[in-house]
């Protein structure tokens, strides 16, 4: 851990033999921390005005709480600089699932403790950054850190517990509400929520099908939306969790339902569902469509749901800013790559079509702000290591050598064109090339 940081409890998954896919580590990458002059002046080149980082909560406090790591603040103080001077706008992301490890021996996301916790980290990054910083995000999907990490056991810190998940969504949402609390106080800027959202769409109009339907999406896309937005917890939830799901004090809604400045959709792909008894604990399973194009992460390339969703968030939640915060997609490419740009048509034609329906979700009333295509760079991808490339700019990880991908220069003559694929007042961005640096 460079500069004093703490380890977070990715350090330890990735060191839990069978965890991650070859025994990849994300302590290197793709270098972002050491290279990022060089990052920022690609992103220059390709002429982005947003890049949407994230911080490291083990980098700044590096034992969770307590003693401030001013080498990790210095860091993140040195790249929003170098960002501003170069014309582009930086947004912060407070957590994107690396939580420090620390704080995990003392419960992590089941202590309710640690909504104070968050809380007083967040105050910390605001009052040394907010000058500079004009958005935040307090998380990045919530779903996933308790799904993969609380429910499954897929993702770090790997617990597969019933009794957990419900605990752990709460805890997230409830830290959620006290940072954004922290930064009524001391924040001049704006500030939202990061989640991801997969539209459900039945398999048949059978009644099983059609309620499995609704618990799928109660389970992935209200579970945080609804209290974050509305103050109450989909009916369903008590549907799929049983026994295990509490009942919650008033005061705790209360927290978590603060007024946001702006939401942020990652939008990847869309499930068809049918019911399904045996798929433990919400009782419903994805359909493959035979006739469509899947990523190399075995996501169906959909981008109807993406205009379906934000209409959706548009009618359900009263239209607030949105912006597109993650959107891409993993085809192969290979570990060296050759001249520049190199080719990746499916994942430029990915970008194209998905641009085309933010666009036509404009035309049709929704308030989206902005768009961050994932990611800038090929990086570390969780649980499946270096074996998925989403990047618009590929990387050789035993050399760090950078080449620009034809959807880079796709994406950069989006930009420049500023009318002809998205609507003039859109920002263009890419989200961050690693889980925090």
């Amino acid at each position: 851990m460079a500069d004093g940081a703490g380890p977070s409890i990715w350090h330890r998954f990735c060191r839990t033999p069978g965890k991650v896919r070859d025994g990849d580590s994300g302590d290197v990458a793709c270098d972002h921390y050491r290279r990022f002059p060089e990052d920022i002046a690609l992103m220059r080149r390709m002429g982005l005005n947003a890049y949407r980082l994230s911080i490291a909560w083990g980098r700044v406090m590096p034992e969770g709480t307590g003693r401030v790591n001013a080498a990790g603040l210095d860091f993140y103080e040195r790249l929003v600089d170098t960002l501003l001077e170069n014309g582009i706008q930086p947004t912060a992301t407070l957590f994107h699932w690396d939580l420090p490890a620390a704080l995990d021996d003392r419960g992590g996301w089941l202590n309710r403790d640690i909504a104070h916790w968050f809380a007083d980290y967040a105050r910390v990054v605001f009052e040394r950054l907010d000058d500079r910083v004009p958005m935040w995000a307090t998380l990045n999907e919530p779903w996933v850190v308790t799904d993969g990490g609380y429910l499954h056991g897929a993702l770090a810190p790997g617990h597969s517990n019933l009794y957990e998940a419900p605990l752990a969504s709460h805890n997230l949402m409830r830290a959620h509400g006290k940072a954004v609390q922290t930064y009524r106080s001391v924040g001049r800027n704006r500030i939202g929520l990061v989640v991801n959202l997969e539209p459900k769409y039945p398999a048949s109009q059978s009644a099983d099908d059609l309620a499995a339907t609704v618990r799928a999406d109660a389970y992935m896309n209200r579970q945080y939306l609804d209290p974050a937005l509305l103050g109450q917890y989909p009916e369903q939830m008590g549907e799929v969790f049983g026994e295990a799901w509490p009942q919650w004090p008033d005061s705790d809604m209360a927290d978590i339902c603060q007024p946001i400045d702006f939401l942020g959709v990652n939008y990847y792909t869309r499930s068809v569902v049918r019911d399904e008894p045996g798929a433990w604990p919400v009782r419903a399973a994805a359909v493959k469509q035979k006739q469509s194009t899947y990523s190399e992460t075995g996501w169906e390339v959909y981008p109807q749901g993406l205009l379906d969703t934000l209409n959706w968030v548009r009618e359900r939640y009263g239209n607030p800013p949105v912006y597109i915060t993650e959107n891409g997609a993993a085809f192969y490419d290979p570990p060296v790559a050759g001249s520049e740009p190199l080719a990746d048509p499916l994942r430029v034609d990915y970008l194209h079509q998905h641009i085309q329906a933010v666009r036509t979700a404009i035309d049709q009333g929704c308030d989206v702000r902005g768009y961050f295509a994932w990611s800038l760079l090929d990086n570390f991808e969780w649980s499946l290591g270096f074996s998925k490339r989403f990047g618009l700019i590929h990387v050789d990880y035993a050399t760090q050598k950078r080449t620009l991908k034809a959807s880079a220069e796709f994406y950069a003559r989006v930009i420049a064109s500023n009318g002809a694929a998205l609507d003039e007042n859109l920002i263009a961005g890419a989200a961050p090339t690693s889980v925090a640096v």
